[in-house]
């Protein structure tokens, strides 16, 4: 797992849900939700000061089925984007003058964990 070395500021964290969080269509498939291995621990090991976002192509149909599936496993976050386009993902952002990277980008292959290991480090 790749380690991701962050500041200690607060960090807004954009994450696809299906294919990355829980498996691909499970919720179609099943009736219900899963999550990838290691992702819900994942969810845990983000800092209580970061914003969560939520993207997923689900329409707003399955919100509820969405957020009872997240609240009964005590997922926090702050907002779910529902109907995102299947397309590419494009995050434009500026970096600081201080050197501060401003965006990352982790992509792997679906239904595999490939969520990095958070590291904070005060001298960013």
């Amino acid at each position: 797992m790749n380690e991701l070395v962050l500041s200690t500021l607060g960090h807004t964290w954009i994450l696809d849900l299906d294919g990355t969080i829980v498996k691909h269509n499970g919720y179609k498939k099943y009736g219900v939700d899963s999550f990838l291995d290691g992702a819900k621990e994942f969810l845990e090991s983000i800092p209580k000061k970061d914003m969560i976002i939520f993207l997923t192509s689900r329409s707003k149909s399955n919100k509820k089925m969405t957020e009872i599936f997240l609240s009964e496993n005590n997922v926090r976050y702050d907002y779910i984007i529902y109907g995102v386009p299947y397309g590419e993902r494009i995050v434009i952002n500026d970096n600081k003058p201080s050197g501060l990277k401003m965006g990352f980008n982790v992509t792997g292959d679906r239904d595999t964990l490939f969520l990095p290991h958070i590291i904070e480090n005060p001298k960013l």
